[in-house]
């Protein structure tokens, strides 16, 4: 068994854009756990453990739903929560952009896992890039101020042009990611 996702790398710029906010938000007292910089990605689809032997059929799926795709041109925009600002569990950092062939894109993607054993999600389909994970408990002022400080920040545009197969391996000291195969959208 292995563990494995589905995602959209970022680009050297993305990820040093990203590291500078995370570095303000440390800097206003908030008290998380944060995503190392060169492991945030855009995920289209966790699919956790699953038989070695199945990511052949995994990249295929992959593959065909990739099909007639060309690139997407994104940004990051603002930070938000999961599941809410009451019980914050997960801080992120918005998708902007080409957005709708993005949902497009992962809701296609979604059907073929589907149709070979992978379930759909329950839940809608939200682009974002997970920055940190709330441990604890979090002072809600702080947090508050930060998503109205962020509302409007955003990132030069990127390419989201690859789509990796992920194994995440689960260390003591933070995951460790693994390109397994890669379709790249014309």
């Amino acid at each position: 068994m292995i563990r494995i996702f589905i995602a959209f790398e970022l680009p050297e710029k993305i990820i040093i854009f990203i590291s500078k906010v995370q570095k303000d938000l440390q800097a206003r007292g908030l008290k998380v756990k944060w995503v190392r910089p060169q492991n945030i990605h855009l995920t289209l689809k966790f699919l956790g453990n699953i038989n070695e032997t199945d990511t052949e059929m995994v990249g295929k799926a992959i593959r065909e739903s990739a099909c007639g795709y060309s690139p997407i041109l994104l940004t990051t925009k603002g930070i938000g929560v999961f599941p809410n600002i009451k019980r914050p569990r997960v801080i992120w950092i918005g998708i902007a952009g080409q957005t709708k062939q993005l949902v497009s894109l992962q809701k296609g993607l979604d059907e073929k896992l589907d149709a070979i054993g992978f379930p759909k999600d329950n839940r809608p389909f939200t682009g974002h890039l997970t920055i940190a994970r709330v441990k604890g408990k979090i002072n809600p002022q702080r947090l508050i101020d930060a998503i109205k400080y962020y509302s409007e920040f955003e990132s030069e545009t990127f390419i989201a042009d690859n789509i990796y197969l992920f194994k995440s391996d689960l260390k003591s000291s933070g995951a460790v990611y693994t390109k397994l195969s890669s379709i790249t959208l014309e």
